[in-house]
């Protein structure tokens, strides 16, 4: 499985998609023109993982701010994630949020409640 790096732009954030180590990491602001068209080659990439997952999967999400389009994208990713969990393969969220970002803590636990994933809220200082 390919790795798939992205650096981060003003309105996108750094992505990497490591199929060996099983770590999927998104970090940075996402706002993009068009985050379907963003995020699509990021699902496709978690559907094929999904074929030969490792035996755990680690998802960091250190956002400092992402639009609405991105945050229904982001959920596709979770439930692309979710599918691995219910076969039996452990999957990890990791979502950082820095200590006084209320915002991103709040869009943290929304996550949280929608999902059936193992969930960790990691607060960062500043």
């Amino acid at each position: 499985m390919e790795t798939i790096t992205r650096e981060d732009t003003p309105k996108t954030p750094y992505v990497k998609l490591d199929g060996e180590k099983g770590v999927v990491e998104i970090k940075g602001r996402s706002i993009p023109e068009n985050s379907v068209e963003f995020y699509k080659p990021l699902i496709d990439w978690i559907d094929e993982y999904g074929n030969v997952p490792k035996d755990n999967t680690e998802i960091n999400i250190q956002l400092e701010y992402f639009n609405t389009s991105s945050s229904k994208c982001i959920l596709d990713i979770f439930k692309k994630l979710e599918l691995l969990f219910k076969k039996g393969f452990k999957v990890q969220v990791n979502w950082y949020y820095e200590e006084d970002d209320e915002d991103m803590f709040e869009a943290g636990e929304d996550y949280q409640s929608i999902i059936n994933l193992p969930f960790r809220m990691i607060e960062m200082e500043e």
